[in-house]
């Protein structure tokens, strides 16, 4: 009764027509997982007039199937007649006349020694447990593929030791939220009824199956209607990638398939999709469904399938998703604060004094001119656009946004935790132990290993035949070797090159920075020489214009180049296992990627125009090119210009037009390699219909989450960073999501390979950058709002030093006189156009009058705005700081309906073991009073009968006494 879970089966489910290319040929046993690899025969020449030889009855189109050694007979009888037939053949090839023997060239060396490479991995997946269908190498070059399939035996032996959580057959009520709480959240769910996918939900929402980890003495715990389905896909294909990682091989001391692969044994390995995610037929599957509910843009407008993304392609691409759908999702209140902020500036620009008085031509401010000998003298009216525009992102209302979207981002992320940790409740990640995340060594770091035991135990190369022996057995050793690992000085050199490579990368990001400035200087002085006087008129909007589009070209190129040369500093570097290296990677490219990005951002809004000088005694950066100066507006419009161009170009070319159009390419380039091979020698006895192993190889493979993750980053920083100079950041970036959601949908649907599913129960070191970013994020925007703005200038001025406590006088007021006599010689204007005579120059700046003593020095009023800002900083810094804190203290990181659903959780599973363990012990004593009265009952022969049936019934680990005394002990 126990045990017929496990031996039994439903042969009339296993009847049913399988679906194309994701069976093996008996249309029986799935295909959990692909291997691929292109292979290179070395063919014997014919004499002349000789026909071709073909091998007696085999058909080319067999495939050659292993059972595993399973012995349950699954192969056809008719298959295996097949495969001995061809084998007697391909024995009697060498013999055959008209034939001769080439020998060996190099490249077929190498080709013969892959081959027994991969035969010998193959044995090992055999000894493993594991069922593999190969197609038949015939033709002279070509691609091959071996499908793999995991048995029952397997499945349950390794779910054992991965420690997977499977449902029992206990289900639980899950206790709802009652009073206004359970009203508003029933009102919420009828009105986003429209906006929910169409996907196959729960029948009972309120009852949840209890999960514990797979164990085989206990089957009788879980719910196994059907060996097939119990483990579904992700699981079976997680399952053989962790056999495929741990198995070697002798030669060249492989240590699973990663190392394979990077020595081209194999070309690739994946699991496959659940069929065609478009097409005539009406078999539904996840993937088809996936498509048409979430990975299309005519749906942009519904929420994300999260249960069925986490079935299909694993908990951490679920994460990931859910991540973006909330961060989404908390963009559009900010925008709309954001819209709200900007209309505030487009309506209060006509009362904007400032502004009103610069574009007042009756205020004649002139102004000393922008660069030496050929520039005149200007007027400030003439900047009078620049001022409005300016007004638009530079008034009082830009002050409250950045302390909302502080306080905005600190929700972000408390809201995030909640939300993660209710996932993980859901998804059964919250027991998530560290045996069941472990994983192997990385091979890079085996082989570092291995050199290391191999040098201290001074191998020399005169023992090189027996050397791949000793390869293996001494990588088993360091395998199990825990004290023996990699030191610091091992890696000392790699860490070496990490420092100065990076330091290098940073130094050659402000050096691009630098070319730009330079740029900006030369060509402002040179379109200033020009006799044109539009071309003059405009020299500030042309050099802005180019400077910025040259600087998103220069971000865009480094940022491909940071990106290679931060996973090549992470090879050198030898960490452990893969989450190791992935860290490392994330650090490494975020701080390269972030300099990279925002340092051009940073040169406008903190070091632009503070170190110009005055007339008389400007700043030179070569022989008669001075420093650049900020707009008359100051250099906030200049910032969001920069900041606004370089994020949407980012967003448009970068993240979405290198998303969709290379891996498109590369899928090209692929598709058109492997049929140039396919042309060359025909082979009319295969099917011509492409099979799902086909077609997924012919798709991109999945490289990780870390550059999906590193763009969304590096936009949260365009949204946090500087949000005080371009409140409708986040309306662009909240477009730019709406695409992206869909985009990355449909990239993993239908452009990628099919990822191996991974467990993780949060985001990593993701959560720690965003939390990096949000505590910057205030520092920031203090320093933005206190420097680069006029914000505090205007608020000294009208409550310290206006007579009438208006901004009337505000522009006179911030601007210096110089004596134009005191111009250097050489630097006056040539051929000035102005009809008076110019005795006085302005420019902005507080500095004593020309009539004064202390003439050009800083006056007292520069000093009172100093410390005016500086105060606002470290009291904005305070303020939202204690704010933020304050919400994530009234914000618990863990729901009080999910901390009670895992306590509920605990004790519904100590009861259910218990009594579980009950109902057997009970069930095995009957057995045992039954088996003793017939003893005393029946005859000499009936007590045999009757001990044979009770022998028959008892468990196969033993008998009924020790069986119940085990239990009993449990």
């Amino acid at each position: 009764i126990i045990n017929n879970y496990v031996e039994g089966t439903l042969g009339g489910a296993r009847d049913k027509g399988s679906p194309s290319g994701l069976h093996f040929r008996d249309s029986k046993r799935k295909v959990d997982y692909v291997l691929a690899y292109h292979y290179r025969r070395r063919l014997a020449r014919h004499e002349p007039g000789m026909a071709s030889p073909e091998p007696r009855g085999r058909s080319a189109s067999v495939a050659l199937v292993s059972n595993g050694g399973t012995g349950k007979g699954r192969a056809e009888p008719q298959q295996q007649q097949q495969q001995d037939d061809g084998q007697r053949a391909l024995q009697e090839w060498p013999g055959l006349p008209g034939l001769e023997v080439v020998e060996l060239s190099p490249l077929d060396a190498l080709e013969e020694e892959r081959r027994l490479q991969r035969e010998e991995y193959e044995r090992n997946l055999l000894e493993a447990g594991l069922e593999i269908e190969k197609d038949p190498e015939n033709k002279s070059q070509g691609l091959s593929f071996v499908r793999i399939h995991a048995p029952w035996q397997v499945l349950s032996r390794e779910a054992e030791f991965l420690k997977i959580k499977m449902p029992t057959k206990k289900m639980y009520e899950i206790t709802e939220e009652k009073g206004i709480l359970k009203t508003l959240n029933e009102i919420w769910c009828k009105l986003t009824e429209p906006l929910q996918p169409r996907v196959p939900q729960q029948e009972n929402t309120k009852m949840k199956t209890l999960s514990y980890p797979f164990s085989r003495e206990k089957i009788y715990l879980y719910n196994i209607q059907d060996r097939d389905t119990f483990f579904d896909n992700a699981t079976r294909s997680r399952i053989v990638r962790e056999i495929l990682k741990r198995t070697a091989t002798k030669a060249r001391n492989s240590m699973g398939i990663g190392t394979l692969i990077a020595n081209n044994v194999y070309d690739a390995a994946y699991p496959l999709h659940d069929g065609e995610y478009e097409g005539q037929n009406d078999d539904m599957n996840e993937r088809k469904l996936l498509y048409q509910e979430w990975a299309r843009y005519g749906v942009f407008y519904k929420f994300q399938p999260i249960d069925l993304i986490r079935k299909y392609f694993g908990e951490k691409i679920g994460l990931y998703f859910a991540w973006l759908g909330l961060y989404t999702e908390f963009l559009i209140p900010s925008s709309v604060v954001g819209i709200i902020v900007f209309l505030y500036g487009c309506v209060t620009i006509e009362s904007d004094i400032p502004s009103r008085e610069m574009c007042d031509q009756r205020n004649a401010f002139t102004m000393c001119p922008l660069c030496d000998k050929f520039c005149d003298y200007w007027n400030l009216s003439s900047a009078c656009a620049t001022a409005r525009a300016s007004h638009l992102f530079d008034n009082p209302a830009t002050v409250f946004f950045s302390i909302f979207m502080a306080l905005w981002a600190t929700m972000f992320l408390e809201q995030w935790k909640r939300l993660q940790m209710r996932l993980s409740y859901f998804w059964d990640l919250t027991g998530l132990e560290e045996e069941e995340v472990s994983e192997h060594p990385r091979p890079e770091y085996e082989n570092k290993l291995l050199q290391k035991k191999l040098k201290n135990k001074n191998i020399t190369t005169e023992n090189s035949n027996e050397l791949c022996h000793i390869c293996y057995f001494v990588s088993v050793i360091c395998l199990q070797n825990e004290k023996e690992k990699l030191t610091w000085s091992d890696r000392m050199p790699g860490y070496a090159a990490n420092f100065g490579l990076i330091l290098f990368m940073i130094m050659l990001t402000f050096s691009a920075v630098f070319g730009v400035i330079v740029y900006r200087i030369t060509t402002a002085a040179a379109l200033s020489f020009s006799t044109n006087e539009a071309t003059r008129s405009n020299v500030r909007v042309t050099v802005t214009a180019t400077a910025v589009i040259i600087n998103l070209v220069v971000v865009l190129i480094l940022d491909e180049i940071y990106g290679a040369v931060a996973k090549w500093l992470t090879e050198i570097e030898i960490p452990k296992t893969e989450k190791t290296f992935e860290e490392r990677l994330i650090l490494k490219a975020f701080l390269l990627k972030f300099v990279n990005s925002y340092a051009s951002i940073f040169y406008v809004a903190f070091f632009k125009g503070r170190f110009v000088g005055r007339p008389g005694h400007y700043v030179y950066v070569f022989e008669g090119y001075r420093m650049e100066e900020c707009a008359p507006g100051g250099c906030l419009m200049e910032l969001c210009i920069q900041l606004s161009i370089i994020m949407l170009g980012k967003q448009l070319i970068q993240n979405n037009l290198f998303e969709i159009g290379i891996p498109k390419l590369k899928k090209l380039l692929r598709k058109l390699k492997d049929e140039r091979t396919v042309l060359k020698e025909m082979d009319t006895n295969q099917s011509k219909d492409p099979q799902q192993w086909d077609l997924d190889y012919i798709l991109e493979p999945f490289t990780g989450l870390t550059p999906e993750y590193m763009e969304m980053i590096i936009q949260f920083g365009f949204v946090t960073l500087f949000v005080a100079s371009f409140p409708l950041a986040p309306v662009f970036a909240l477009l730019n999501n709406i695409i992206e959601v869909r985009l990355d949908a449909k990239k993993f649907v239908t452009e990628l390979r099919r990822p191996d599913t991974v467990r993780e129960k949060d985001i990593g070191i993701w959560y720690n950058i965003l939390s990096v970013i949000g505590k910057l994020s205030v520092i920031i925007n203090a320093f933005v709002i206190a420097i680069t703005s006029d914000f505090i200038p205007r608020l000294m001025y009208q409550y310290a030093y206006s007579q009438n406590g208006t901004m009337h006088g505000f522009i006179n007021h911030t601007l210096s006189y110089f004596n134009v006599s005191q111009l250097k010689a050489g630097t006056q204007p040539e051929n000035s156009l102005f009809a008076q005579e110019v005795s006085f120059c302005r420019f902005k700046d507080y500095r004593e009058p020309p009539w004064s003593p202390h003439q050009y020095e800083l006056s007292k009023q520069y000093w009172a705005v100093l410390s005016a800002r500086l105060a606002f900083v470290i009291l904005f810094q305070n303020l939202v700081m204690f704010l933020s804190v304050l919400v994530d203290w009234m914000i618990p990181d863990i729901p009080k309906d999910i901390s009670e659903q895992i306590k509920k959780e605990k004790r519904v599973l100590v009861d259910f073991f218990l009594k579980e363990e009950h109902e057997k012990l009970k069930l095995i004593e009957s057995f045992i009073a039954r088996d003793k009265r017939k003893r005393k009952s029946g005859t000499k022969s009936k007590r045999t009968r009757a001990a044979s049936f009770s022998q028959s019934h008892r468990s196969p680990k033993g008998s009924f006494t020790s069986f119940s005394s085990q239990h009993t002990v449990v």
